[in-house]
């Protein structure tokens, strides 16, 4: 009898190793390995912890599955475990082998409004369409948001978490590895598919989190497939548009796009501004040092949280004096023209002393009266002023240098760009 039996269990481990090796290793260990294998009269019986499962491996993988076991002379079907009891029971629960539950956050979950987000011209379509979304179901899922860090990307998803109805699911890319892989150690593999997928809104931020990690990436690329097909919300963000993301392949970077991809720009100094007068500060003081603040909205509120701290503990005002002496680690000082030209230099790829010297190939020339050009748009330096620090050259030299720049951007749109970044450098 003992002999039969490790005959039997002997086989059902060949079966399972010959699956396996037709599968790659993500898809088995994610939906075959937590299978429970059973040959009953002549045929192979798979047994999964929910309806969902056996659906999804009936559709995707049972081929295989019936392929290895013909090669064993056996039937395969797949069927749920305790079906007849789950059938009885009073309130549905396609899941009650396994339960799953996500790691508790941090911080205390608060209701966030729309309000809350400041908003500039730049920004109103992806507003709009985060209001939209959460307004109801909608044809444009996923909402794809991408821009810089401090842009208000996160903001953003917690507005349309606080204003959306219904359940919602929302991570980000680091925890939604942590939970799959936890969930694959603990053997609720199946209870954390239904958790994510069981929501009216689902929310990540920070996909581009999940690159490198190829079973956590396919099991959410599955899971944005059922979502949509399911026509649930979904809302992504990540620091990146979806075709320069790395670590995804062009078919992942095709479906993160298939909704609406919309970009988030850093806050100007009116959103700068607004943001500090909200957090208590001076309306003189937030104007002053709006546009000596980087554009990050991090960076923003750490510097209303240090004025206000001060002004709390120190029982006084903090005027533009004040704000200059406790903000000297964080304010932006202002260039010198000597320190643009050098930065342009760099950026150019040529030497600042080739800049000043009399070179005249062609992309030194190039160079040098692009430099002219963003000076002269970039600050209120004079003709001849702006001809001193490329090297000396006399007024009329700076002039033709500028015309030859307005005529050049006419007709070459990648020059006209990399000039309008220089002059926003040069002035931010």
């Amino acid at each position: 009898m003992q002999t039969a039996a490790t005959t039997k269990m002997t086989n059902l481990e060949t079966i399972k190793g010959a699956i396996a090796e037709k599968m790659d290793a993500a898809n088995f260990s994610s939906w075959i390995a937590p299978l429970n294998f059973e040959v009953v009269n002549d045929t192979l019986v798979l047994g999964a912890q929910n309806q969902f499962s056996a659906d999804f491996i009936n559709s995707v993988h049972m081929g295989v599955i019936a392929s290895v076991a013909a090669e064993f002379g056996l039937n395969a079907k797949i069927v749920v475990r305790n079906a007849n009891a789950r059938a009885a029971a009073c309130v549905a629960n396609d899941n009650n082998t396994q339960t799953y539950a996500p790691v508790a956050s941090a911080t205390a979950s608060s209701v966030v409004a729309f309000d809350t987000f400041v908003t500039c011209d730049e920004n109103l379509f992806v507003v709009s369409a985060c209001k939209k979304l959460a307004a109801g179901s909608v044809p444009f899922s996923p909402l794809f948001i991408y821009g810089a860090a401090g842009c208000g990307k996160s903001l953003l998803v917690d507005c349309i978490a606080g204003a959306s109805k219904g359940r919602i699911v929302k991570t980000n890319g680091a925890q939604f590895v942590s939970d799959f892989t936890r969930s694959l150690k603990d053997h609720n593999i199946f209870a954390f598919k239904d958790y994510c997928r069981n929501c009216d809104t689902f929310i990540m931020d920070d996909v581009q989190a999940l690159s490198g990690k190829k079973a956590s990436t396919e099991e959410f690329l599955q899971l944005i497939v059922d979502l949509r097909n399911a026509g649930k919300n979904i809302v992504l963000t990540s620091n990146v548009a979806p075709n320069n993301l790395t670590g995804f392949d062009r078919h992942a970077q095709g479906l993160l796009a298939s909704g609406l991809v919309a970009d988030v720009v850093a806050p100007n100094a009116h959103v700068k501004s607004v943001m500090l007068k909200r957090a208590g500060v001076a309306s003189d003081v937030a104007s002053a040092l709006a546009n000596r603040i980087a554009n990050d909205g991090h960076l923003v509120a750490g510097i209303a949280n240090k004025i206000k701290t001060y002004a709390d503990l120190m029982g006084t005002t903090v005027d533009m004096d004040v704000a200059s002496r406790l903000l000297a680690d964080t304010l932006k000082v202002a260039k010198t023209p000597i320190a643009m030209v050098r930065d342009m230099c760099e950026k150019l790829g040529v030497s600042y002393d080739a800049v000043c010297g009399n070179g005249r190939s062609r992309n030194l020339v190039l160079a040098r009266q692009t430099m002219m050009a963003v000076l002269k748009s970039a600050t209120q330096l004079s003709l001849s002023e702006i001809g001193n620090f490329v090297g000396g050259r006399d007024h009329a030299t700076v002039l033709y240098a500028i015309k030859q720049i307005e005529k050049q951007k006419a007709s070459d749109l990648v020059l006209a760009a990399q000039i309008q970044q220089l002059v926003e450098e040069c002035k931010n």
